[in-house]
């Protein structure tokens, strides 16, 4: 920002103020740690505050990128001295949680337990972290940034210093590692065990069942949408029922889940990663488009 008038930077400061949440949250799964998280967010803002934003017509997704570049600087130094977050098991940032909808069945998060849903509406839960460690920094970051936040793969391209077309084959590579797809034939005859228990209990409404596949901290998302925890969780699922009985176990995308048939052609498609033998996260798709583009095979 050019002039350093400070009417100016105060207003800068309450427009960064009404994203730090987001950013903080970004920067959380980023790094898996709540202090490193806030140091990225205070890092980013010196460099916002030195910056000139009047030509930036999308602000919140330039700061999105700015706390990723100072998050990818953090992972690279953190991976070259061979450290580790203090606290991986911390709870992430809270964030407003959007209405969520489990197959047009999973009430709003908010209804059921609010400390607990005050996630952002795009994590992938804290059950995944230990998960996300094990990607490069730049995986990592293309997968956090696109997959959880929806940061176009343009914009990801440019944090990595790639191609769009290279950023998206990292986000690819880091979503088959995170979502379980190159697994053992005993993890994966597991894995098809408990989604057949996970339909079998939704066709029954037999929530106990359900809670019995669910990690505790599951989530489940939509493209429109939110839930979290096994509670909520299981409870829209036992409301499942009637499209349960048209689902069918499927390798979606290479990774274990089911999928909803209409007239003999997929409707929609549920696919699963899997923490501590338990169903950790539940991605629901839904829009025609991202259905018609996915690689359904037997499982």
């Amino acid at each position: 920002m050019s002039g350093g008038d400070t009417s100016d930077t105060d207003f800068l400061a309450q427009r960064f103020e009404a994203h730090r949440a987001r950013l903080r949250a970004v920067a959380h799964r980023m790094l898996g740690s709540t202090a490193e998280a806030d140091d990225a967010v205070q890092e980013a803002w010196f460099r916002v505050s030195r910056s000139d934003t009047t030509r930036v017509d999308n602000l919140g997704g330039w700061l999105t990128t700015v706390v990723g570049r100072v998050c990818l600087d953090m992972l690279r130094s953190r991976k070259s001295r061979a450290e580790q977050p203090l606290d991986t098991t911390a709870p992430a940032p809270a964030a407003p949680a959007a209405p969520a909808v489990f197959a047009s069945a999973i009430p709003p998060a908010s209804a059921t337990d609010p400390e607990q849903d005050a996630l952002l509406a795009d994590s992938v839960g804290v059950a995944l972290l230990v998960v996300l460690d094990a990607l490069t920094p730049a995986e990592r970051l293309a997968f956090v940034l696109h997959d959880l936040f929806g940061v176009p793969y343009e914009e990801v391209a440019a944090v990595v210093d790639r191609t769009p077309a290279a950023a998206r084959q990292l986000a690819s590579r880091a979503r088959r590692r995170v979502q379980g797809a190159d697994v053992p034939a005993a993890d994966r005859a597991r894995q098809r065990q408990l989604v057949d228990a996970f339909l079998a209990a939704a066709r029954n409404g037999d929530f106990d069942g359900l809670l019995d596949v669910l990690d505790p901290d599951v989530v489940a998302r939509t493209e429109v949408g939110v839930a979290t925890g096994a509670a909520a969780v299981a409870r829209g699922a036992a409301t499942f029922g009637p499209l349960a009985g048209v689902a069918r176990p499927a390798l979606v995308d290479g990774v274990a889940g089911f999928v909803v048939l209409a007239e003999g052609r997929v409707e929609r498609a549920l696919k699963f990663a899997f923490v501590r033998d338990r169903i950790a996260v539940i991605d629901i798709v839904t829009d025609p488009g991202r259905v018609s583009r996915l690689d359904v095979r037997p499982i």
